[in-house]
């Protein structure tokens, strides 16, 4: 059974001061819970284990999927496939942050990868600090909070410079570089958490600055400010497929800067490949006796309850459940019916 640690939850003014005012939602609902899940330092383990191992497999299929061309089958849109090549070749395309959303893992329960959210994952601002903040508020001991998000994204943000070695090298060998953090004007979220990621990095050592993604320049010798100041970096809290879909000559020039080595693209332009669920497919041909892989294909699959997905959407949008005979059991509607699907047999646990 989970269990649960009834908290006193944090005010609205609390958690506006910090930067959260997202916090109710529009039936009046409390958007954070008063209730902490309570893991044991083995269960933790566990998912530590496990998203490391998750991760390396990643990083195979990627190999995989590139060195077969297998870019149709993950539904990447054709405009991104050298800008993923030439992300993939080169260690200075440093993977910063995502999350990965696992069933099970307690109570004796096998953790299972549902997906990976690789390329623009929400819930950064709540895990890094607001679970901090309501073991502090409620006078508990913050070293029972077991995740260390803001320091490990801090250092990966190091390792843009230092790469594989050391991250306390990080000052010797910086030189001044700057990052561009943007996003699109108007999602309160979305600002937060592309603001929280800059302070992460200026913490991290680096000269940053903010500017909304509309008034963001970009041409063959690089991406600019509305004060046409140049970055050496750029990160946006916007998905790739969008960019290819939506911005098609952005895509283009971006690709470009990246080839001449104009600035680097934060999430890298690979991290598409892992943001895709048909890599869930890949995964599972690659590694079937993977006890973290739930059975996935393209095709329905026969004889037990599974999910369809489309390989990109979000927030449970044009997702179905079909039962064991092909039945239709529950669909969502959405904007991304037009991606290949995917399909996971559903979770079973005893």
């Amino acid at each position: 059974m989970v269990n649960l640690l009834k908290l006193n939850p944090l005010d609205d003014s609390t958690l506006e001061e910090l930067g959260f005012s997202w916090h109710t939602d529009a039936d009046g609902s409390k958007y954070v819970s008063d209730s902490l899940v309570q893991v044991t330092a083995e269960e933790a383990e566990a998912y530590f284990t496990a998203g490391n191992e998750i991760y390396d497999m990643y990083v195979q299929a990627a190999e995989h999927v590139i060195e077969n061309d297998l870019f149709f089958d993950l539904g990447i849109p054709f405009n991104l496939v050298e800008t993923i090549k030439k992300s993939w070749e080169n260690d200075v395309h440093w993977h910063i942050y995502g999350r990965f959303d696992l069933s099970g893992g307690i109570d004796g329960q096998a953790i299972k990868l549902i997906e990976f959210n690789a390329d623009t994952p929400t819930s950064l601002f709540e895990t890094s600090l607001l679970q901090w903040a309501l073991l502090k508020d409620n006078d508990m001991d913050e070293d029972k909070q077991f995740n260390t998000v803001y320091e490990a994204i801090k250092n990966n943000f190091k390792r843009l410079v230092t790469l594989f070695d050391d991250v306390e090298n990080f000052e010797e060998r910086y030189d001044g570089w700057k990052i561009l953090f943007s996003c699109v004007a108007g999602n309160d979220e979305e600002e937060a958490t592309t603001k929280l990621l800059q302070q992460i990095a200026t913490d991290a050592g680096f000269n940053t600055s903010f500017e909304y993604l509309e008034n963001t320049h970009f041409d063959e010798n690089g991406i600019y400010d509305a004060d046409e100041n140049k970055y050496e970096y750029w990160f946006k809290l916007y998905p790739w497929e969008d960019i290819a879909h939506d911005e098609p000559e952005l895509a283009t020039t971006l690709t470009n800067i990246m080839h001449s080595q104009e600035a680097i693209i934060l999430n890298p332009a690979y991290t598409l490949l892992f943001q895709s669920k048909g890599m869930l497919k890949i995964l599972y041909d690659l590694f079937p006796e993977s006890p973290y892989l739930l059975n996935t294909s393209y095709e329905p699959l026969e004889g037990v309850k599974q999910v369809e997905k489309t390989v990109f959407g979000r927030e449970g949008a044009n997702t179905a459940i079909v039962d064991a005979n092909g039945a239709l059991v529950e669909k969502t509607d959405g904007p991304y019916d037009n991606y290949k699907k995917s399909l996971s047999r559903i979770c079973r646990f005893s």
